[in-house]
């Protein structure tokens, strides 16, 4: 299994960043995802380059800031996907941490790839904000 370790303080309050976050539908933040349907705990949506692709959401927290999600049916049969997000206060910034477990660890640097690409898309989202 391999794991990916995504974190960063960005000069946005903890409520700006969990606002965005939270919203397990919202796709402005994820370059190549167009729309995300959700039905109970389970959203859908098809990635560009990769195809249909359903996760679990495990967590969704406001108290503790905290999203944690499972892939349970991509295009190539994964052992095991947990990702995990959480927001840390820092005075008036936030630390932006999001973990990804992997399994096989061949799929590692594409879900590496997609986590650097979808964090530079929050930013973006979070810049035009101001």
């Amino acid at each position: 299994m391999r794991v990916i370790k995504l974190s960063e303080e960005l000069p946005y309050t903890i409520d700006k960043i969990w606002e965005i976050i939270s919203d397990v539908t919202r796709c402005d933040w994820v370059p190549s995802v167009d729309s995300i349907v959700l039905e109970e705990s389970i959203r859908r949506f098809t990635m560009e380059g990769i195809g249909e692709v359903h996760e679990k959401i495990l967590i969704n927290d406001p108290q503790n800031h905290k999203l944690q999600y499972s892939a349970i049916k991509t295009p190539t049969p994964l052992d095991h996907h947990l990702a995990t997000i959480e927001l840390q206060r820092s005075g008036d910034n936030c630390v932006f941490n999001w973990t990804s477990e992997i399994a096989p660890e061949a799929f590692g640097e594409a879900i590496e790839n997609g986590m650097r690409i979808s964090f530079d898309g929050l930013k973006q989202v979070l810049a035009q904000l101001d």
